[in-house]
């Protein structure tokens, strides 16, 4: 392979403009050759700012570039695991913006061809490349939680829909609301953290409360593109709790719109030895020794990795592996065991009973 990873982006919306292009913009080892985007306009003008000469319209074009080694998915959710079938039985690489599918039996797919191919398959995972993310794996890998046996994660909003009408609110499209748009978010950072258990039964609850509600307090609430006459066919607050193979187990908690006190992200752990807990509201991190009330500011000066965004740390990370054989940090069956959880949720949701994942 040659020394620089040459990358087509399938997808010119939001996450591509402002996290995709601009991380790849900054690596020396990697030259985007090709935008693709349905929206022929939105390719054209990513490349243009940044210099790239190819755009399609048609993913399948941009697939048949003989000088492509990789392709990174930005489209709705619900072409994820078939753009990324294609793309991998091409022989390329792919890394793919969250959720890894819509549901588990096209999760299963994208592992499958990934496998059989002998490709890199690496789903974003921004969250985990936090500074309080990376200090909190070593801290835990160093022993000094014992077992982590109990957790608790979620992303709450007051208000803060996105893209409402659009695919975002569009069930076949988006696959769901908060929990498949931000679960994958804090879930896996937890199960990370927690040294990634398999799932094994989960139970759970879904509301739309909002849908007729235009009131935001949120940045977020412009991610995505509205319609006014579009549909809102998704929940607003999921909650539910998941146990793992191991004996632990997690409580989690998420919503676009919620009559809350303030927006969040957070995570919280307990272990025999301490727990830890984090929120955006404070981005302080939290530990608890078995003392009373013991608590630390544990976090050092760590070098955020020559100031890349979590976004921009993850796709450098793809890139590693691919050029230079590092480790993944991410593996296909991480996502499927992550879209597993998702649809049982969903069903325990629409039954009122537990699922066996």
């Amino acid at each position: 392979m040659s020394k620089k990873l040459k990358v087509g982006i399938i997808g010119a919306g939001g996450i591509a403009t402002i996290a995709h292009m601009p991380a790849y913009a900054g690596m020396e080892n990697v030259e985007v050759v090709a935008i693709c985007d349905i929206v022929p306009e939105k390719a054209k003008t990513l490349a243009e700012k940044y210099n790239v000469s190819l755009t399609f319209e048609n993913y399948m074009d941009l697939l048949a570039l003989p000088e492509l080694d990789a392709v990174d998915i930005c489209t709705p959710n619900y072409l994820h695991s078939t753009i990324a079938v294609a793309a991998l039985e091409k022989g390329l690489h792919v890394f793919c913006e969250k959720p890894d599918a819509i549901s588990a039996k096209e999760a299963e797919k994208m592992q499958a061809a990934a496998e059989k191919g002998g490709k890199v398959l690496m789903v974003m995972r921004n969250n985990r490349y936090m500074r309080i993310s990376k200090f909190l794996k070593k801290y835990i890998e160093d022993g000094k939680m014992g077992e982590i046996y109990a957790a608790r994660c979620g992303w709450q909003r007051r208000r803060g829909i996105p893209g409402k009408g659009g695919w975002f609110t569009t069930k076949e499209q988006s696959g769901g609301g908060p929990l498949i748009d931000l679960g994958v978010h804090m879930i896996d950072l937890t199960m990370w953290l927690m040294g990634n258990p398999k799932p094994v039964s989960v139970s759970g609850c879904t509301y739309m409360k909002f849908a007729d509600s235009d009131v935001s307090d949120s940045e977020h609430s412009d991610f995505g593109e509205k319609k006014d006459d579009g549909v809102f066919d998704v929940e607003d607050l999921a909650m539910g709790f998941i146990r793992f193979d191991n004996g632990a187990c997690m409580q989690i908690e998420f919503s676009w719109a919620s009559n809350i006190e303030k927006e969040q992200r957070f995570f919280e752990l307990r272990g025999t030895k301490s727990g830890a807990k984090w929120s955006s509201a404070t981005n302080q991190l939290g530990i608890y020794e078995e003392a009373y009330g013991t608590t630390a500011d544990y976090l050092p000066n760590i070098d955020n990795d020559a100031g890349l965004s979590i976004h921009g740390l993850n796709l450098r990370h793809f890139v590693d592996v691919v050029l230079n054989g590092a480790e993944p940090a991410f593996v296909p069956e991480q996502g499927t065991n992550m879209v597993k959880i998702l649809e049982a949720i969903y069903e325990s949701a629409k039954t009122g009973k537990e699922v066996i994942i």
